[in-house]
Formats: C-alpha cells, structure tokens, sequence
C-alpha cells in the first residue's frame, strides 16, 4: 500500500499509472477530450504519476524560447480542469533528473536493431530529415525509463500505442533476465482516445493544423472560430435539407449539446435551421461547457505561483521514488561499492 501527501492531504492507492505527456501549452478540445478525462477519471482509481516530458520534446524542437510557458500553461489547464495533486503527482520530467541516468543505463541492454524498427521512428525521420538525432533514436528508451523509474505498472494507451508499450516491456524484461527482477513489466490499460476532427473539418484537431479551439478561450473567441467552422459540404444554400452525418459541426454538437442533439439533427434536415444558425448554437453550447473551467483557470492565473508549486511537490514526492530505484539498479548491475 502506498501514500502520498499534498498540503497536508494524504492518500491511499495501489496500482500505479504513468502517463507522461509533451509539453503542448494551453489544450485544445481534442486534448480534453483525448487525455484529459481520462486523467480526471484515472486519478480516482489509481496511484497516478502524470509527467510533462520535456526531455522528449527536445527531439523535435527547433527552439526551447516557449518552452517554460507551454509547461506552466499546459499545467494551468489540467489543474483548473479538475486534475487534483491531492489525488497524483504532477511533475515535469527534467526535474527528476534521475531519469537520464537510467536512460544510459538501459541503453546498455537496448539493441539498436530494436530502436530502428519503431514506425514513429521512421516517421520522425521521414518528417524531420535534417534533424535524425541521437535522441530521437534513443526516444523508447527514455520512455522506458519514465516508466521503470516510477516502478510504473499500469500505462494508458490507445490500441495504436501499443507496438511503443510493448518495445517498454521487451527492454524492462532484458534488464531483469540479465541483472534480477527490479521493473514490473508494465501492462497497458487499453483507453478510447476519440479522434476530435478540427475546425477544417477534415484533419485531427492541433495547433499545426490550426484548426483548434482552446479550453480556456475567451467567449468571443470561441464564437469567431466557430463561425468559421467547415461545416455540411453537400449543402449549398440555406434553404437546403442539411446532412448532419457527414457535418463535423453536428459531430462536435454531439459532445456538446447533447440534450438538445435530436432536434438540432431534425431541424438540419428539414432545413428549419440554416449552417449558420448551426454554429451559433454550437459555441453557445461551447461557451457554457467550459465556463467552469474558465473561472478556475482565472482564479489559478492570479496565484501564479500555485503551479510553480504543485510541480515542485510533484518533483519532490517522485525524487523519492526515483532515487530508491535508481539504487536498485545499480546495486542489481553491480555499480556500487
């Protein structure tokens, strides 16, 4: 049984998550959608470690000039949308710097051949070319670590993330084959991931695509994205019949206006509201969904410190744990005296 404390609070869980995520600054629908009510519910289940991995995000930065307002901005939002460091530990991966020592250290027992047939590798490569770096290669194995170093047993994944977990597994059970069972193998917890198309209509919802609209957006700002918003291609003219089925903007009314869906889809069909009526209703419902969010996250921006210190809590409280399996390592690889 494990315990852990935040401001006096102390909790009781026993399977451990890890789940690390690269710093992306303020999140988007599809990262609430995506990870974040995911995170809300994990925390009441489980002893969560939830890590913002900026060592990772290194490997296709083309600069660091953001990165310190990604991380306190991305922070921000998982606080003020409910994630608790009551319930888990929120910390940033550099400052645990435990982490890269076990990442040459399982290097060690990591095939190249292993490394070079990892699709995201490929990926990587094929979309950043003049940028194919050591870290980049060595990517799985620095996840490996986040997870190892946190003894982490349970890891939250979508079906198309499981070859990543799997590589994690085969290094973590090289490592005790050789030196003595120190890593739990960690086991996936398959999780629905919804693919939230963007405001295109077409691509995934990011910021690359710009297609995106914050969590945190001021109201006027929703409704201009919004009213931009692709909606029902086969629809020519207001007085068309509309074909909610093939319109991402019914598709996100769906999410957001439930209550009200089936007759927003008879209306659409029967023409008795119009693509641009459509979209009103939709950031209005945008609007009221994510207002509670809104006014946690102005009150968190005028105690601006509060992340600085629920991050380096987070530091603190996974130190610990780090240091203690680090010292397992090497005791286990013959490294101390």
């Amino acid at each position: 049984m494990r315990y852990h404390s935040f401001c006096g609070v102390f909790v009781t869980m026993t399977t451990r998550v890890f789940s690390g995520f690269r710093p992306t600054g303020r999140q988007h629908i599809g990262n609430y959608f995506g990870t974040i009510r995911n995170c809300l519910q994990l925390q009441e289940e489980y002893d969560c470690f939830y890590c913002v991995v900026d060592l990772h995000a290194l490997t296709t930065l083309d600069n660091t000039v953001t990165l310190q307002e990604d991380i306190h901005n991305m922070v921000l939002d998982w606080l003020a949308a409910g994630i608790d460091p009551n319930k888990c530990v929120v910390f940033v991966q550099s400052h645990v710097p435990e982490v890269t020592e076990l990442h040459m250290l399982l290097s060690m027992v990591t095939p190249l051949s292993w490394l070079l047939r990892v699709p995201t590798f490929k990926e990587k490569v094929r979309m950043h070319p003049q940028n194919v770096n050591y870290g980049l290669v060595g990517y799985p194995v620095l996840m490996t670590s986040d997870i190892a170093l946190y003894k982490g047993e349970v890891v939250p994944v979508g079906e198309d993330q499981l070859p990543h977990l799997e590589l994690a597994r085969e290094i973590v059970r090289r490592f005790n084959s050789i030196f003595g069972e120190v890593f739990p193998e960690p086991q996936a917890k398959l999780t629905e991931f919804p693919m939230i198309i963007g405001l295109d209509g077409t691509e995934k919802m990011s910021k690359s695509a710009d297609n995106y609209i914050e969590i945190g957006a001021a109201p006027e700002d929703i409704r201009k994205k919004i009213g931009i918003a692709f909606t029902d291609p086969a629809r020519k003219y207001r007085g068309d019949p509309g074909h909610p089925e093939i319109c991402n903007v019914f598709t996100l009314h769906k999410m957001f206006t439930s209550g009200r869906i089936l007759e927003i889809e008879r209306e659409c069909r029967n023409a008795g509201i119009g693509c641009t009526d459509c979209k009103k209703m939709l950031a209005e419902s945008v609007i009221e969904y994510f207002g509670p969010f809104r006014e946690r996250r102005l009150e968190l921006e005028s105690r601006p410190e509060y992340v600085d210190e629920v991050v380096r809590d987070g530091a603190r409280r996974a130190s610990r744990i780090a240091r203690e399996t680090l010292s397992e390592v090497k005791a286990a690889m013959n490294l101390l005296p």
